[in-house]
């Protein structure tokens, strides 16, 4: 049997995974929190074997929680459970150690087995077909972000913006808060030397970044 702990601040979910979970013989739920700080607290005492996890909660969201994980629990097989289908947020919770990625509306028989491939060892990440306009190649946009000293979270909040996204609507895209999202905001105006959103537009199309 091995022992389950599940992190969500949405407690019908919770209970839902307990209904189903609880049925099955080897598996035991051992903990939950509803928050990643709580969530970090109660890991060296809970020893799980898999850990079911959101990415947006309260206080502390997944993906720093994530962070803190594989440096103070590298050996804990992490299984995100989400409802974005973003293609760039499986890779990027995939660079940071977890094990699995699955949308939380997937059938109780896919949940099962992908926890149990988990457990064994195996890793699982679904796959899900890009919202964003991509750059002309992989080789440019390593290029494009080395010039200019962006990152590939600010890269895409760059193209978000050029959709006309707002800062909230960022946040909940990206699973952060809006407070980073204008701090990101910040930075990408700093380090292009822009004024404002439009001008903004502008050099992303002019760069071939973003065709609108």
């Amino acid at each position: 049997m091995f022992r389950i702990y599940i992190a969500d601040d949405h407690a019908i979910l919770i209970d839902g995974l307990h209904a189903i979970l609880r049925e099955e013989p080897d598996m035991q739920i051992i903990g939950t929190a509803g928050d990643g700080v709580t969530l970090l607290q109660q890991l060296p005492a809970a020893q799980p074997d898999v850990l079911l996890l959101d990415l947006n909660m309260p206080r502390l969201d997944g993906i720093n929680a994530l962070q803190r994980i594989g440096q103070e629990h590298p050996a804990l097989k992490v299984l995100v459970l989400s409802n974005y289908d973003q293609p760039e947020l499986v890779k990027e919770v995939q660079a940071l150690g977890a094990k699995g990625y699955i949308l939380k509306n997937s059938p109780r028989h896919a949940l099962l087995q992908t926890i149990r491939l988990i457990a064994a060892g195996g890793t699982y990440f679904q796959s899900f077909h890009a919202d964003f306009t991509p750059p002309p190649s992989s080789f440019f946009l390593d290029d494009f972000m080395r010039k200019y000293q962006l990152t590939r979270r600010e890269v895409e909040i760059i193209r978000l913006v050029c959709k006309e996204h707002t800062s909230k609507e960022i946040a909940d895209n990206l699973f952060i808060s809006e407070f980073t999202v204008q701090t990101h905001r910040r930075n990408i105006m700093r380090k292009l030397d822009l004024k404002n959103a439009t001008s903004l537009i502008l050099f992303a199309q002019e760069q071939g970044l973003y065709q609108g």
